[in-house]
C-alpha cells in the first residue's frame, strides 16, 4: 500500500509504513463482522441472508454514520488475505445468497487480489457495497469480479457533501463511477426467486432537513439512467442517535412521513423501480453488533 492513491482523495500516504490517511486504515485488511445478514433490501437478503463482510474504516466517514464505532474508530480484527478468502467461502457454504462487501473502497486493492484468487469456487453473486465515493479506475479493475454494485448516492449538494462528508467532489465523482459500474455490469438481473444476480442498486438515505437536495438527486439519475438500467432503494431509516455530538442541527432529529414521501413520489414519478422503506426501519435495533476493538488511530 505504498503511496495510496486508490481512493478519490488520494492521500499519498504509506499505509504499508503505520501511515493513515483520510480512512484511518492500516494496509492490513480489518473486519469489523462476518455473518448471513438479512437486513439488506429483499432481493439482496432473500429468506437465508446476504454473506455480508463489514470491512473497518473508511473514506468518507460521514459525521452522521450509524456505523461509527467501525467507520471512525476502526473496531475490527485484523485478517490475513488467505483468512478473508476462507471466510467468503465459509459464508457460501453456510448458504449466503451473495458475498457482500460492505465499505470495502479502502482495501479494493486487496479485495481485488483475494477475488482473483478465488472468483472460480464462488458460485453466488459478489457485491460491492461502497459509499459511491470511488474512482473509476477502482471500477475497471474490479470487471469480471464483481456481478452487483451497490453504491450509495449521498448528495447533491457540495455544500452538504463537504459539510457532512468532508467532500466537496462528492457527486462529481459518485456520479462518474454510478455510470461505470452500470456499463459494466448492465441493466439488473433477477433470478426465479426475485434475488438479483447482476446490475446496479443505488441507495440513497432521506437526511431531515435535506429534502430539496434528495429531489434533486431523483431528476440527476433520471438523466443518468433511462427506466430499467438501475434499481433505486430509498431509505428512510436514519437515526439521530448517532449525530447528535455534529453542529448541525437538523441531523438531531428524525426525517418526518412529509420529507421521505415527497421525495418517494418524485422517485414514483420517474419510474424508478427498487425498493422503499416503512419509518419502523428508523431505529438503532437495526444496526448490527461489530467484533473486535476501536484501533485508537484518529
Amino acid at each position: 500500500m505504498s503511496v495510496c492513491m486508490q481512493c478519490p482523495r488520494r492521500c499519498g500516504v504509506d499505509r504499508a509504513r503505520g501511515e493513515y490517511g483520510s480512512c484511518s486504515s492500516p494496509d492490513r485488511i480489518r473486519i469489523a463482522r462476518a455473518a448471513l445478514h438479512l437486513w439488506e433490501e429483499p432481493a439482496v437478503s432473500g429468506t437465508r441472508g446476504s454473506g455480508t463482510i463489514f470491512f473497518s474504516g473508511c473514506n468518507l466517514r460521514c459525521v452522521y454514520c450509524q456505523n461509527r464505532e467501525v467507520s471512525h474508530s476502526g473496531k475490527g480484527r485484523d485478517v490475513t488475505p488467505q483468512q478473508l478468502a476462507d471466510k467468503m467461502l465459509e459464508l457460501q457454504s453456510q448458504g449466503a445468497h451473495n458475498i457482500n462487501l460492505v465499505t470495502p473502497t479502502h482495501y479494493a486493492t486487496q479485495i481485488i487480489r483475494v477475488l482473483s484468487s478465488i472468483r472460480k469456487k464462488l458460485y453466488i453473486p459478489v457485491i460491492y457495497n461502497t459509499s459511491g465515493y470511488e474512482r473509476p479506475e477502482t471500477i475497471d479493475k474490479l470487471a469480471g469480479l464483481v456481478d452487483v454494485y451497490m453504491p450509495d448516492l449521498k448528495y447533491y449538494s457540495a455544500n452538504l457533501s463537504r459539510d457532512y462528508s468532508g467532500a466537496a467532489d462528492y457527486f462529481v465523482v459518485a456520479r462518474a463511477a454510478i455510470i461505470r459500474m452500470q456499463q459494466q455490469v448492465g441493466s439488473p438481473e433477477l433470478d426465479e426467486n426475485g434475488l438479483i444476480r447482476r446490475g446496479v442498486i443505488v441507495r440513497h438515505l432521506v437526511l431531515p432537513g435535506c429534502r430539496k437536495d434528495s429531489i434533486e438527486l431523483m431528476h440527476q439519475l433520471g438523466r443518468m439512467f433511462a427506466p430499467g438500467e438501475i434499481l433505486l432503494s430509498l431509505m428512510s431509516q436514519y437515526t439521530p442517535e448517532f449525530a447528535q455530538n455534529c453542529v448541525f442541527e437538523n441531523l438531531h432529529r428524525r426525517v418526518t412521513t412529509l420529507e421521505y414521501e415527497t421525495v418517494l413520489n418524485e422517485a414514483i414519478k420517474l419510474n424508478f423501480d427498487g425498493f422503499y422503506q416503512n419509518k419502523s426501519s428508523a431505529t438503532t435495533a437495526f444496526t448490527p453488533s461489530f467484533e473486535g476493538t476501536p484501533n485508537n488511530k484518529p
